[in-house]
């Protein structure tokens, strides 16, 4: 799969991302004990409860916020598609649906993307769902399908287009990231393993990599951020205090494990030829090869505070890795980075 191909997974997961700021910037939040719940709310006049253990807004039943949810979702996110449709794929030949198998390409790293972007429209969806007071079945259920209903749509786009075509590959990516996070709601009522995403953007002093990466990555930084896999990692991170509550670690502090690759200046090998077959590439002697973190982190959403805007700013934020000192070990051993992005 080509990078211009697979970050349409990506662009959908940042877009997610902001889907709840709106509807939770409208409701005026007052925070104060209750002896049974442990914290009461005060919203719009009515109280409800946060759970004591995840921390989370439970609303009360409102029909009319079903129905508009229910109608964004389709009406939205029909107009997301179009979008897509009209700038991804209108410059390219159509086909009749058909698959290939891209799993050897990036050395995987853009099935990961594949299952972040999944885990995270499944969260997103999940607290719009959560903001209609619907009972907590129905908003695993809803919520945990989004994801690999949603990314499922942009691979039914890739088999009619005839540079591309359904990956199973992909679909069982989105499968696993949906799964991540359903499987915790069921079993914790929270996310105490956070799927997250950091980058940095990677130069050369080699201008022949340079002037590839412009190539296949883009120039704008946007472009490199969502398309380079040599800048990417992706963190599987955990809340230590979610697994030992009764220890004295603090709330907000998260171990994380990363994975990330480098040297890939193509979809299989650093080769690349143009239509007239004419080699533009060849560099052989660049390994392709993987990287596993081991990083302190920070749960973002741990942080009290009685600040609306502040709570739903630390939330977007928190898809992000929080910049740490990590220990990385690849093919060329252990190496220790005073600053990981």
């Amino acid at each position: 799969m080509s990078p211009t191909s697979s970050c349409k997974s990506l662009f959908i997961f940042f877009l997610s991302i902001f889907l709840c700021i709106k509807i939770f910037a409208q409701d005026s939040i007052e925070i104060k004990k209750n002896i049974d719940t442990g914290i009461g709310i005060k919203l719009q006049g009515k109280l409800v409860s946060i759970k004591s253990n995840s921390n989370a807004l439970q609303y009360p039943y409102n029909k009319k916020r079903v129905k508009a949810v229910a109608i964004a979702n389709v009406v939205g996110y029909g107009a997301i598609m179009y979008g897509l449709s009209s700038a991804w794929y209108s410059g390219f030949a159509k086909s009749k649906m058909h698959s290939f198998n891209d799993n050897g390409e990036w050395l995987q790293i853009d099935k990961i993307g594949h299952a972040l972007s999944a885990y995270a429209e499944s969260k997103a969806s999940y607290e719009v769902w959560r903001w209609t007071g619907i009972s907590r079945k129905k908003r695993i259920l809803l919520g945990g399908l989004s994801g690999a209903v949603f990314q499922t749509i942009i691979e039914t786009l890739d088999g009619f287009s005839a540079d591309w075509g359904w990956s199973w590959g992909d679909f069982g990516a989105n499968i696993i990231g949906s799964g991540i996070f359903t499987v915790q709601e069921i079993a914790w009522d929270e996310q105490r393993i956070q799927f997250k995403f950091s980058f940095h953007k990677r130069s050369y002093n080699d201008q022949s990599l340079n002037k590839r990466s412009t190539e296949i990555f883009g120039k704008s930084e946007p472009e490199r951020f969502l398309k380079d896999y040599n800048g990417q990692t992706y963190w599987l991170s955990a809340n230590l205090k979610s697994f030992f509550p009764k220890s004295k670690i603090p709330l907000w502090l998260n171990v994380a494990v990363g994975t990330g690759a480098e040297g890939m200046f193509g979809a299989r090998d650093n080769y690349a030829e143009n239509k007239l077959g004419n080699v533009t590439f060849n560099r052989p002697d660049i390994q392709r090869y993987r990287q596993w973190y081991l990083s302190p982190d920070i749960d973002l959403t741990k942080i009290k505070t009685k600040k609306r805007g502040v709570k739903m700013l630390l939330n977007v934020l928190n898809v992000f890795k929080f910049p740490m000192p990590s220990l990385e070990y690849s093919k060329n051993g252990f190496n220790f980075n005073w600053f990981h992005f």
